[in-house]
């Protein structure tokens, strides 16, 4: 689960770069990393919380 975590944000966040520089998605993504970034915090914080615990 945690490696499909990991690979389902890398590929949304390089559709956003990509979408971004073809000129099809007029958001700045500076402003949106800059009001959303908690939301990552958020995302690692559960995604810790249901991955089961090392012996």
């Amino acid at each position: 689960m945690r490696g499909n975590f990991a690979a389902i944000v890398l590929i949304v966040i390089g559709s956003f770069f990509l979408l971004s520089n073809l000129g099809l998605l007029n958001i700045s993504l500076r402003e949106l990393f800059h009001t959303w970034w908690p939301l990552i915090l958020i995302a690692v914080g559960i995604s810790l919380f249901f991955t089961p615990g090392r012996k």
